[in-house]
C-alpha cells in the first residue's frame, strides 16, 4: 500500500502504549515516514529521558526514515510555532517524494495544531511579566493559565504540557501576549488525517510506566542529564523540559534523594498520561475521529486492523 491510503496517517496514545513501536512497523508495511509529534525529541542529547528508542526505526533490517528528532540544541526553547513550521516543511517533502507521511506522538497540543491547521503568530519573551511571575507556584501560574484561556473563549488548548512553572510561565506569556497582539497570524491548511490512538488500560499502563522508568534508569537517564549539565546548560533550562529532566535535575543537584526523585517522577508521569489522554478525548469532543485499537494487542493483530481501516477511508 502507498500514500494513496492517506494524505496522512496519525498515530497517537498516551506514554507507554508503544506508539513508535506500532507507527515504524506500520510505516514498513505502507512504505512510510514518521513525524515526530513529540515536544522534547527535537532536543538533540535529550536521548533516554525523552524515550527517543532510535533503535524501533529499524523493522526486520529496514530503516525507517524520521523527521523533527533531533533538530535543535538543549537549553533552547523550541515552540508550537517553530514545529507548525517544520512540520509543514517535512510532511511536503515526503508527500512530493511519494512516501507515506505517519505522524506519531503523545504532545496533543502539536499533533492538533497541524491536523486542525492553527493560525499561530511567533511570541517573543516578555522580561517584565517572567519577572512578575518568577515567584509564583505551578497551582498559582495554572490558575492564571486558565483564566486568559477563558478570556479568550479558548477552548482548544489546555494545559497538557504544562508540569512545572517555567513551561507555565512561557504559555501565559504566549496567551497574554495572543490578547495584545492578535494579528498577524501564519495560517496553514488543516489535514486530512486517519487517526489511529493506542488504547491501554489503566492499570498496564502504571506497570508500564513503572518498568520503563527503571529501566531508564538502569540505562543510563541519570548521567544523560549530569552530562546535559556539564555542557553548560543551565539547571532551570532542563526543569524547563519537565517530567524527567525536571526530577532528575532536581535529584543530580541534591534537591531530591534517589528515593523522593524516583516517587515523585513516577507519579507526574501518571498524571501526564491522564492529561494525555484527557486531550485525546477532547479531540473526539472537537470534532476528530479516533480509531482505537487495544494497545496490548500482538503487533500483527494491529497492523491488521490499522490495515483495514486505511483501506476504508480510501473506498
Amino acid at each position: 500500500m502507498t500514500n494513496e491510503t492517506a494524505p496522512l496517517i496519525t498515530i497517537l496514545g498516551s506514554t507507554a502504549s508503544g506508539k513508535t513501536t506500532f507507527a515504524t512497523h506500520l510505516a514498513a508495511a505502507q512504505c512510510g515516514e514518521i513525524l515526530s509529534g513529540d515536544s522534547r525529541q527535537v532536543y538533540r542529547g535529550m536521548d533516554i529521558g525523552t524515550g527517543k528508542d532510535l533503535s524501533d526505526y529499524i523493522v526486520d533490517g529496514q530503516a525507517i526514515p524520521y523527521h523533527l528528532i533531533d533538530i535543535c540544541d538543549p537549553g533552547t526553547k523550541y515552540n508550537l510555532f517553530r514545529y507548525q513550521e517544520d512540520f509543514m516543511k517535512a510532511y511536503e517533502d515526503i508527500r512530493k517524494r511519494g512516501a507515506q507521511p505517519i505522524l506519531c506522538g503523545g504532545t496533543g497540543l502539536y499533533i492538533e495544531s497541524v491536523l486542525k491547521g492553527y493560525h499561530l503568530s511567533p511570541v517573543p519573551q516578555n522580561e517584565v511579566l517572567r519577572q512578575e511571575l518568577a515567584h509564583k507556584t505551578l497551582d498559582e501560574l495554572t490558575e492564571i493559565l486558565k483564566q486568559l484561556k477563558q478570556r479568550q473563549g479558548d477552548s482548544l488548548h489546555n494545559t497538557t504540557d504544562v508540569d512545572s512553572c517555567q513551561r507555565a510561565i512561557r504559555a501565559i506569556e504566549i496567551e497574554t501576549y495572543n490578547l495584545q497582539h492578535p494579528t498577524p497570524e501564519r495560517e496553514y491548511p488543516p489535514i486530512s488525517s486517519v487517526i489511529i490512538g493506542l488504547n491501554i488500560d489503566r492499570e498496564a499502563r502504571r506497570q508500564k510506566i513503572t518498568q520503563r522508568l527503571q529501566a531508564r534508569l538502569n540505562a543510563g537517564m541519570i548521567a544523560e542529564v549530569e552530562q546535559l549539565l556539564q555542557q553548560g546548560i543551565p539547571t532551570d533550562n532542563l526543569i524547563y523540559y519537565g517530567l524527567e529532566y525536571k526530577f532528575v535535575t532536581e535529584y543530580v543537584v541534591g534537591k531530591l534523594t534517589f528515593e523522593e526523585m524516583f516517587r515523585q517522577l513516577e507519579i507526574a508521569i501518571h498524571q501526564f498520561a491522564k492529561r494525555q489522554m484527557t486531550w485525546f478525548r477532547g479531540m473526539e469532543r472537537r470534532g476528530f475521529t479516533i480509531h482505537w485499537i487495544d494497545a496490548m494487542l500482538p503487533m500483527e493483530e494491529k497492523l491488521s486492523k490499522a490495515c483495514s481501516l486505511l483501506q476504508l477511508s480510501h473506498q
